[in-house]
């Protein structure tokens, strides 16, 4: 383990001991930190916010964290992707309860699950907004599809893209069982 994953996992430890919340209440720290709205932070200003949540990093640690989560090369560190490397890796049963839950939702198993592929699995027409004629069941659908996708809101949601938004969910759910027993009621498995 380097000394960049060994930062990580201090913060990551610092996280999760404060409870479910631990990474979500960073998550708004640190959006409430990047006082221009650029979604990243330099490495100064990590430093700052790591220190006021008491953890005190060296600028060298906290420029290898900035190094190893800069994406496109700015120099500064992409919230997001930052905030997904603080997550717990899933265990093997939490992965195999993601996939099966998406697999009953890719009916026609290419791998992508689209507006298609949730007719017959999924209704809308129970939705407040379609019950008005506000929406369609169709927009029901792909605002549903929205919810797991990236940001770009193409109305697919690929297995990584599911993997990962269950991935936020699981870091606060502190048992297996209790993360299988809520994925499988909520998805019928």
């Amino acid at each position: 383990m380097d000394a960049v994953d060994t930062t990580m996992e201090k913060l990551r430890a610092q996280c999760l001991s404060r409870g479910a919340s631990g990474i979500q209440g960073l998550a708004r720290f640190f959006r409430r930190l990047d006082q221009d709205g650029s979604r990243s932070l330099g490495a100064e200003e990590l430093q700052r916010g790591l220190a006021e949540l008491g953890l005190e990093l060296d600028m060298a640690e906290v420029r290898g964290v900035c190094r190893r989560w800069d994406r496109d090369g700015s120099g500064t560190l992409d919230l997001e992707e930052f905030l997904r490397a603080l997550r717990p890796p899933l265990s093997r049963a939490r992965e195999a309860v993601i996939t099966a839950a998406f697999a009953k939702l890719d009916r026609s198993g290419d791998g992508v699950v689209t507006v298609d592929d949730l007719r017959g699995v999924y209704s809308g027409r129970a939705h407040p907004k379609v019950r008005s004629g506000e929406w369609t069941e169709e927009e029901v659908l792909r605002r549903f599809l929205d919810n797991f996708g990236s940001s770009e809101k193409d109305g697919q949601v690929t297995l990584a893209e599911f993997q990962d938004y269950y991935s936020g969910v699981s870091a606060s759910v502190d048992t297996d069982e209790e993360f299988v027993a809520m994925m499988t009621r909520a998805w019928r498995l």
